[in-house]
């Protein structure tokens, strides 16, 4: 459809749209779609740019470190320690090399057996962090000079865990996109209805509009330009709305995880701003269909 065509049906004669109700339940019901659907939205596309720097965030800082495990007997624990320490300095493509103390290991099992751990008590290893430079070190080489000097040394990339969990994150963002389109087409839907009714309330009003020379364009252009109208104002009730939502949300936090960091950074608080002439074109494509399809079968 070319620009004109579209520019006649919304800016046509003003006096077509007297043909459909100012008011009603047609009228209500495509604000309240419309701005629920916007509302939804909003969220939508919180979810799933959240996802996507969470997907980022995981993958580049868990793809640049790893962890040494000293599985050793006690005696012997501080001697492999530093042996390990010495290789990991002396790798090329290691940028740094620490090992944890004992009050950081205990932080790191405080989520899930408490506070006050006697880890003197346990068996523990000891860990050591270490970080990758650029380029990286080779890994099949370092496991196999650790296996020779430092026989109690487990070296874990956290592979195993890592991709899975960018995964999910993955998904979740695919997920909310998904969910815009299934809105989208939800809103379509409700439009649709919604302008089947008003068309077949004023059904007489259209065979005395066609008694007089009124041609379908004319007649059509009356519903597509009101229920685009009330598309681009529901839709922008909203976006405002869910805006306000989103700003409510709490900040991110190390400590609150994912679910603080919901919202939008930089740009992105300018990517809701197109849901409402996205909604107006999908009122004005369904209206549009509708009021063509109505008005054959009302020949």
């Amino acid at each position: 459809m070319s620009k004109g065509t579209i520019r006649s049906y919304l800016l046509g004669d003003a006096q077509a749209g007297r043909v459909v109700p100012p008011s009603g339940f047609t009228a209500h019901l495509t604000l309240f779609v419309s701005g629920a659907m916007a509302f939804l939205v909003v969220f939508a596309m919180a979810l799933s740019l959240a996802s996507g720097r969470l997907a980022d965030r995981w993958s580049e800082e868990l793809a640049r470190s790893a962890t040494l495990r000293i599985n050793a007997p006690a005696d012997q624990r501080a001697a492999q320690t530093e042996a390990a320490l010495r290789i990991l300095r002396q790798t090329p493509g290691v940028a740094s090399a620490r090992a944890l103390s004992a009050e950081e290991q205990a932080a790191l099992l405080t989520p899930w057996f408490g506070a006050g751990l006697p880890l003197d008590t346990l068996p523990m290893p000891q860990l050591i962090e270490v970080t990758e430079g650029t380029p990286g070190y080779d890994q099949t080489g370092l496991r196999l000079r650790l296996g020779a000097e430092v026989p109690g040394a487990v070296l874990d990339d956290h592979t195993r865990w890592r991709k899975p969990l960018v995964q999910a994150a993955n998904s979740l963002r695919r997920l909310g996109w998904v969910s815009i389109l299934l809105i989208g087409g939800a809103t379509a839907a409700m439009i649709t209805l919604a302008a089947n009714a008003a068309l077949a309330a004023n059904s007489q009003v259209i065979e005395v509009l066609r008694l007089v020379g009124a041609r379908d364009r004319y007649i059509a252009s009356a519903f597509v330009r009101r229920f685009t109208l009330r598309a681009l104002i529901g839709t922008s009730v909203g976006v405002l709305l869910g805006l306000v939502g989103v700003l409510l949300l709490p900040e991110a936090s190390d400590e609150g995880g994912f679910l603080t960091g919901l919202g939008f950074q930089g740009l992105g608080w300018l990517l809701p701003l197109v849901v409402p002439p996205l909604g107006a074109m999908v009122a004005f494509a369904a209206t549009l269909a509708a009021a063509r399809r109505r008005l054959k079968e009302l020949r």
